[in-house]
């Protein structure tokens, strides 16, 4: 697997998912830009999604959550920069690590990792190893 394509992926798909955020409903734009973002997240889940679903199933065991791991492009936000993300983006998980407070798992790019947020809190559990990338 390549780290710089599994990177660009993410980027193009959140660019993409941000691209369609901006438009509304009755723009003549808006299904054509749909389609295509289906069409990455179904190629990225075809590619991607055995590893990342073993990803995501580690750090919801580490996080000591039982709620279900969906497919990878659920995790995803609507901003390539992490300081663009907001609180409630990516999968909400019921964490016993976080009991009694809203905890989400995000899928963020530069490198491929996952965070967990809560509130403006953020805390990586997940960082693309170099050295398992090929």
């Amino acid at each position: 697997m390549s780290l710089t394509e599994l990177n660009a992926t993410l980027v193009q798909i959140i660019t993409k998912k941000s691209e369609l955020t901006g438009l509304a409903y009755d723009d003549t734009r808006y299904d054509d830009v749909e389609e295509e973002l289906h069409d990455l997240e179904d190629a990225f889940n075809e590619t991607y999604g055995d590893f990342l679903e073993e990803v995501l199933e580690a750090a919801h065991r580490k996080l000591r959550s039982d709620s279900d791991v969906l497919l990878p492009t659920s995790y995803l936000p609507n901003a390539v920069k992490t300081e663009e993300i907001g609180s409630k983006e990516g999968v909400w998980i019921d964490s016993e690590e976080y009991a009694g407070k809203k905890a989400h798992l995000v899928l963020v790019p530069n490198p491929p990792r996952l965070l967990v947020t809560v509130g403006k809190e953020r805390r990586e559990v997940w960082k693309l190893d170099l050295h398992h990338a090929h």
